[in-house]
């Protein structure tokens, strides 16, 4: 298991458009990954769980990647999330 913080920059806050982005892409993949923030927490490949979340800005969340081709995703996900989030 590989895990990440990262801190919500994006003023909306882990929002709805790059959130269903996201999903998308993780659908498909082996691999089991959680993110939490707080008590919070959620699937990341369910767009509902994670829109439930409402991950606000300056909020720091957590991201667990467990499974198959974990460091690839951790590294893929940063990225995602700093350029979204």
């Amino acid at each position: 298991m590989v895990h990440f913080d990262y801190t919500i920059k994006e003023e909306m806050g882990l929002h709805a458009r790059p959130a269903g982005v996201m999903v998308k892409k993780l659908k498909p993949l082996a691999c089991n990954i959680i993110i939490t923030c707080g008590e919070r927490s959620a699937d990341a490949k369910k767009m509902f769980a994670l829109m439930a979340m409402a991950v606000k800005c300056g909020e720091t969340v957590t991201v667990k990647i467990d499974g198959d081709m974990e460091d690839e995703v951790k590294k893929e996900l940063l990225e995602f999330f700093h350029v979204n989030f």
